[in-house]
């Protein structure tokens, strides 16, 4: 399973050549297939340091940029913050249980870099209670087999290397990253096998150096994004060579990124210049990333039009970094899996923005993002429920980069709900239609090789706090021990883990019913919480109640205008 170095040419050459143009006018959207993975296919969900562990300045741990961001006032929806979140630093052993109960094969975490590394720096101190925090953790994991996914960056950067060097816009963050995952391998890597170098370094660069929306909330538009991306971009490289030749050939372990993208679909598969556009939408995010991790330098599209863009706008420079051909080199083929999040889809086409919108990520692209208003969007703002998406993004991986191991790392939906219904049938119906669609594209020959339900818990979720939840477990935030109840979809996912798929249409059928028993049995030991059971009233019986009197309040008071007037 391990990519060893004397084959390493021969795979990039290999994959270079297997590319093929994607065929945008091909839509299949077939009907439910009924089918099983491939044997060894492996089920897993996932979470994140600062979204679940809590615990923000316990046992030695630093300070890291979203503890610093949370405290600013109106940066996070109600001004909520990470400081307790899940108690999952607690919490180990429970939630190890959860994942033993849904016969999961893997469970992908982060490593929080200041827990380990107080300052951000390994010569100046090393946190030994936070190493045992993750030592514990892995063996509580291989001890009920299942196996650990670690990613190494999940946003959470250090404050101290924030406020010191500037973040990822300071081409120093490489060395450090470099030290603090050359720990990670030194002190887990003996167990771990399966390494993230980052996640989403989309939002990091976009969110955090550009619309300012995520830590450390810079908005530098036109420059900022691109320049962190660039950094990261090296950051992985040098981790990935950092593996290759000091750790591979001891703990035969597997280095990969983990890029998050939506499908973009041409609203006109007839115009080109909506095809052209699609395909922009892709290079822009997905692109920016897997072509030089790939091929060794950015898409040809990224330098055409941020070049153009810059040349319009009187600049000496393209706004793009350029990397050097000895860079390329380095940089080209570092990553032994792809690992692939993603949610939804949108429709694009093409829209032109004038140099005098001045700098801007989303100008630069010259497209237009839209949505179909009968999709349905249970929760957060952005997430679509579009199935069919999910298999053209894999499919457009496997043509686009010649096929490479992917795992998906990301997949899940969020609600807004207030009040606790645990039956969440519209998650168990995104699931079921995006497995299905990966089931579709292992058959249309992707290469697929395991799946991360994302989020096992409820959890924080950044700018939007406590007010989505994306998880397969509720969690009562308001009450201090932080209880986990299922929800329906942990059971539907559950007997997809335990059948690897959907063996036939009478068994699928009677999952739902089984979940539908499991959400009444957990909705009943919620009801038994008396904090819950007022905040049920209150939403159930209160809240309409108070509804009924004022609109019955305000057609009296109108009545009584209208008798005045005449």
């Amino acid at each position: 399973m391990v990519t060893m170095r004397p084959y390493h040419v021969l795979f990039l050459l290999l994959c270079v050549s297997a590319s093929e143009d994607f065929d945008w006018t091909k839509n299949e959207r077939t009907s439910f297939y009924y089918g099983t993975f491939p044997s060894g296919f492996s089920w897993g969900a996932g979470s994140s340091a600062y979204q679940t562990e809590g615990a923000w300045n316990i046992d030695g741990k630093g300070m890291s940029i979203w503890d610093a961001f949370a405290r600013k006032k109106g940066k996070i929806l109600s001004n909520d913050t990470g400081d307790f979140s899940c108690e999952g630093y607690k919490k180990v052993k429970d939630d190890v249980n959860l994942m033993k109960d849904m016969k999961l094969n893997h469970y992908r975490f982060s490593v929080s870099w200041p827990r380990i590394l107080p300052t951000g720096l390994r010569r100046e101190q090393i946190n030994e209670k936070g190493i045992k925090y993750y030592d514990d953790l892995i063996e509580m994991l291989l001890e009920n087999k299942i196996t650990p996914v670690v990613t190494l960056y999940h946003w959470d950067l250090p404050q101290a290397l924030q406020e010191k060097y500037g973040g990822w816009q300071n081409v120093s963050m490489v060395n450090h990253f470099h030290d603090f995952a050359d720990l990670c391998f030194e002190r887990f890597g003996n167990r771990v096998k399966y390494w993230v170098t980052f996640n989403n370094p989309w939002s990091i660069a976009v969110e955090g150096y550009e619309t300012g929306e995520h830590a450390p909330g810079q908005r530098l538009k036109g420059s900022g994004a691109y320049r962190a991306a660039h950094h990261i971009i090296k950051a992985h490289a040098k981790v990935w060579h950092l593996y290759d030749t000091q750790w591979r050939n001891k703990q035969k372990g597997l280095v990969g990124v983990s890029l998050t993208a939506d499908w973009g679909e041409p609203v006109d598969v007839s115009n080109q210049k909506d095809i052209e556009a699609a395909e922009r939408y892709i290079q822009f995010s997905l692109g920016w990333f897997a072509t030089p991790i790939f091929n060794g330098d950015y898409p040809q599209v990224m330098k055409d039009y941020i070049g153009r863009k810059s040349g319009q706008q009187g600049l000496g420079a393209s706004r793009l970094p350029v990397f050097t051909s000895q860079e390329r080199n380095y940089i080209r083929g570092t990553c032994d899996f792809l690992g692939l999040g993603h949610f939804t889809t949108r429709y694009v086409t093409q829209k032109n923005y004038p140099s005098s919108a001045g700098d801007s990520f989303f100008s630069d692209r010259d497209l237009a993002e839209l949505v179909d208003p009968q999709w349905p969007d249970p929760g957060s703002e952005w997430l679509y429920a579009v199935p069919w998406g999910f298999r053209r993004l894999l499919n457009f991986v496997k043509l686009q980069y010649g096929n490479p191991m992917i795992y998906v790392t990301e997949n899940g939906v969020s609600e807004k709900m207030l009040c606790t219904d645990l039956c969440d049938d519209w998650r168990i119906q995104y699931y079921k239609e995006y497995v299905n669609e990966m089931l579709k594209a292992v058959k249309d020959g992707v290469n697929v090789r395991g799946y991360t339900a994302w989020s096992l818990l409820d959890n924080f979720e950044w700018d939007e706090g406590y007010s989505e939840r994306f998880g397969l477990y509720y969690v009562d935030f308001r009450n201090k021990n932080k209880p986990r109840y299922p929800k329906a979809s942990a059971q539907y996912y559950k007997r997809i883990i335990s059948s690897n798929g959907f063996p036939n249409q009478r068994e699928v059928e009677n999952w739902k019913r089984k979940s539908a028993e499991t959400c009444y049995s957990s909705n009943q030991l919620l009801a038994a919480d008396p904090l819950i059971g007022h905040m049920e009233m209150v939403t159930e019986i209160v809240v309409p109640t108070v509804c009924t009197l004022c609109i019955l309040l305000s057609a009296i008071f109108l009545m009584f205008l209208l008798r005045q007037q005449l």
